[in-house]
């Protein structure tokens, strides 16, 4: 079974992509926690680019990254590749959030997810993005999930991130949809 390194130090991250991957005999490690990756991409792709690449180096094994995050219409794209430092905590980011939409009627956002893997030595073996929209509720709703969650809306099912059983998330977010793009992909390496 060959071993794909997943560009995070977060346990968390490793077992949601392990089970979006495990029936394609992938057997997923997480990165050597002396590694610092510098996230210095302008996009989203980019980013994963970076991160994925410097694993494959570092370690000599095939590396798989994932950069992602919230873009809000009305603030110009932002939070965008600084959704994970637009404030300490998550619910810190989500008051940000909502202070800086509260008289705001324009509540249109984007969750985006960049996923890259990358060969031994270095070169890209695949790529994809996935790309879910929705709005920003005025209040967080639901329970479950993190970061975001409870404030991203998918109108067409009336549901936040936070309100969707794990299996909706799984399929509909951002993430699953670039999964979805990337797995036949990852198939025929």
């Amino acid at each position: 079974m060959p071993r794909l390194v997943v560009a995070t130090g977060n346990s968390g991250k490793l077992k949601e992509l392990q089970a979006y991957l495990d029936d394609l005999g992938w057997e997923l490690a997480l990165k050597p926690p002396e590694l610092e990756i510098e996230e210095t991409g302008q996009t989203f792709l980019e980013n994963a680019r970076l991160k994925a690449t410097q694993v494959a180096l570092a370690t000599g094994e095939w590396a798989i990254a994932d950069d992602s995050g919230l873009a809000i219409d009305a603030l110009n794209g932002a939070p965008g590749l600084y959704s994970a430092r637009y404030g300490v905590t998550d619910a810190d980011r989500i008051n940000r959030v909502l202070t800086e939409l509260a008289n705001q009627p324009d509540r249109r956002a984007q969750f985006v997810c960049a996923l890259v893997v990358v060969r031994p030595d270095g070169t890209v073996a695949a790529e994809a993005e996935g790309i879910c929209p929705g709005e920003i509720t005025t209040a967080p709703r639901g329970e479950q999930g993190f970061g975001y969650d409870p404030i991203f809306l998918m109108p067409e099912l009336g549901l936040t991130y936070a309100e969707m059983s794990a299996a909706q998330k799984h399929e509909l977010s951002h993430r699953g949809r670039a999964i979805a793009l990337l797995r036949p992909q990852l198939a025929t390496l």
